[in-house]
């Protein structure tokens, strides 16, 4: 609890002792008035002053002044009657307050959640000069410039590790708690801890182009955007408090006024009762107070997930998804090209592999890095001789002093060697060594470990018609859709035929359904932009893709669209249920009052007692991790 809630929850203890103790004392009259009196200032002075300042600003119909209306208007009516019974008055109040600390602690909770992505905020940077370590504002770190993070630290902005090795703790950023292993040449995001070793890193974006200025951007923008079922009760409040206020002064004043008529007696203090308990009982708090603290939760348990989502109107639209459309290379696929076969080698696997390797290693192109990678060893660049790139075939080498050629068919019959096909899917690179074939090597984009999982999930969670839309070509496209269990796929597009392959989807999708688009690229924002909600991958996913996105997966795992969707599922789920019960519990309790069958004791359980029941349903939207 914070300083303000410890002072409420005092507030709270000794009004409440004050009510037990005035029970108890035989006190009456004037003292009794003052005393009790006291305790109603005691628990519903700030209230009182709530309700004065809204009614001088002219904003008169609040939960505030609903609450000082029917609680002083007890009050008067105890006086009136002589009856010497305030308790009602204060239990009114004293229930209200509780109520309030019970919102002020989930809010705080679901904000906790929230800040905790704050905490990735880095406050420094290490830059060293003439041989000592200054300390500088991340701002002010020029793109090329070398940091030096410490074990402990926070990276500050994004770049590219130049020196040193050690383990990164991702948890703030992905919500994943298994440490990632860091080496010379990768690339590591603002945000994550370095956990072990020294690291020096060569900045590649400005701070306010780094990850951790997006994704708190993104943080504090995402309240912002009201969801449908938000801007309704708003609006519902607004015409249901000044309705329920006149209705009230009509219950207190038509009936007598009809008996005097009628020559019977008016009957005043009955009528008056029964309409403040229906001031009490006709209080909006629950709905307006749990409605927006659902949604609160629910962007504050995806977060924690390392799900972002921008805004409560997007978790909204999320629920109703029952399309997804894929991107392939960097969503399903990593995007890195791996060797995944050798075929009719004539010679050991990793021999082929070795000349291969050095046959390709003055080459930065991503398919001789595979085959650096696969060969696993140091590349000793003083046995290769006359390295010739032949554009569109491949190159040919010597290794050792022996002929080695790398590339595609027309290579081989460049040289007047029949290749042998190849039936996989993937680039095929055919090996020639002293003159004759020596095998082939399979390369493919590798697809992503929970890939197929996620599809999978995505239809067991009800989304009808899973996609793949990709610039690759066919045979690829259609051989990973078919290992993935996509529904549908095309292949060779060019962004504008992705566009007009979403706009013919969202053509034939139901009314209320929602088609979801999932990518990376720089080539995907306008896709992303005109789908329903567009979901981006955030730590390799490009700027352009992420700013038109209206989800971010902080750690590219496909598999966390599902959790996105169960987690935006259970937040409108607990929305509903919060409006359905409050507004059942309201109208009956409404009618009671109205007619006489309900005290104010019970109006307090339809004001107060609803408001803690909804606000601790609304509290489960944190509870995301198991879904």
């Amino acid at each position: 609890m914070n300083k303000k809630q410890k002072k409420m929850l005092r507030r709270i203890l000794l009004a409440a002792v004050m009510v037990i103790v005035l029970g108890i004392l035989p006190v009456a009259g004037l003292p009794r008035l003052v005393l009790y009196l006291l305790t109603y200032l005691v628990i519903g002075y700030d209230i009182l002053k709530k309700a004065g300042k809204g009614i001088w600003n002219r904003r008169v119909f609040d939960e505030n002044f609903l609450m000082a209306a029917a609680t002083v208007g007890a009050f008067a009516l105890a006086i009136y009657t002589r009856s010497g019974d305030y308790t009602e008055a204060i239990a009114v109040m004293l229930f209200y307050q509780i109520g309030e600390l019970f919102q002020s602690y989930a809010v705080g909770k679901s904000r906790r959640n929230i800040s905790a992505l704050m905490d990735i905020r880095p406050d420094y940077a290490n830059i060293e000069r003439e041989g000592t370590l200054e300390q500088v504002d991340p701002d002010e770190v020029a793109v090329g410039s070398v940091m030096v993070v410490q074990p402990g630290e926070r990276i500050p902005l994004d770049g590219e590790v130049v020196e040193g090795c050690s383990t990164l703790n991702t948890s703030a950023l992905t919500g994943e708690s298994l440490p990632r292993e860091i080496q010379v040449g990768e690339t590591v995001i603002s945000g994550c801890i370095n956990m072990t070793g020294v690291l020096k890193i060569r900045t590649t974006k400005a701070f306010e182009e780094s990850t951790v200025s997006k994704i708190l951007d993104l943080v504090e923008n995402a309240s912002s955007r009201k969801s449908k079922s938000e801007d309704f009760i708003s609006k519902f409040a607004r015409v249901y408090t000044p309705a329920v206020c006149y209705a009230a002064l009509a219950l207190a004043l038509a009936p007598p006024l009809v008996q005097l008529l009628m020559g019977a007696a008016p009957a005043w203090g009955t009528w008056l009762y029964r309409a403040l308990t229906f001031l009490v009982i006709s209080c909006p708090c629950a709905l307006v107070i749990s409605i927006p603290l659902s949604f609160f939760a629910g962007l504050g348990g995806a977060g924690k997930e390392g799900v972002l989502i921008k805004g409560s109107n997007y978790l909204e639209t999320l629920a109703h998804t029952r399309y997804v459309v894929f991107d392939k290379t960097g969503t399903l696929t990593h995007g890195v090209f791996e060797v995944d076969a050798v075929h009719h080698n004539q010679m050991e696997r990793e021999r082929l592999l070795e000349y291969a390797a050095l046959a390709e290693s003055a080459s930065s192109h991503p398919i001789s890095k595979s085959l650096q990678r696969a060969y696993g060893r140091e590349i000793d660049r003083s046995r290769v001789t006359d390295i010739e790139e032949i554009g569109g075939n491949g190159v040919t080498a010597k290794v050792d002093g022996i002929v080695v050629a790398a590339g595609n068919d027309k290579l081989m019959r460049r040289m007047g060697i029949e290749p042998i096909p190849c039936h996989h899917i993937g680039t095929i690179i055919h090996m020639a060594v002293d003159g004759a074939y020596a095998g082939h090597i399979v390369i493919s984009d590798v697809v992503k470990e929970h890939a197929g999982q996620a599809v999978q999930e995505l239809k067991h969670a009800g989304v009808k018609q899973t996609v793949m839309l990709t610039g690759d070509d066919k045979r690829v496209a259609e051989s990973v859709a078919a290992a993935l269990g996509v529904d549908q796929v095309y292949g060779e597009l060019l962004p504008a035929d992705k566009v007009a392959k979403v706009e013919e989807l969202l053509a034939h999708k139901g009314g209320k359904e929602k088609l979801a688009f999932v990518g990376d690229g720089i080539n995907d924002a306008p896709v992303l932009s005109r789908a329903d909600i567009g979901i981006a991958m955030g730590a390799m996913g490009s700027d352009a893709a992420i700013e038109a996105a209206d989800v971010v997966l902080m750690d590219d795992d496909p598999l966390k669209i599902v959790k996105a969707i169960r987690i935006s599922r259970k937040c409108i789920g607990i929305v509903y249920q919060n409006i359905v019960f409050a507004l059942l519990v309201k109208f009956t309790c409404l009618v009671l009052g109205a007619v006489g069958m309900a005290n104010m004791w019970l109006a307090i359980f339809a004001d107060v007692g609803v408001m803690i029941l909804a606000i601790l349903n609304a509290i489960r939207a944190l509870f995301v991790h198991k879904l």
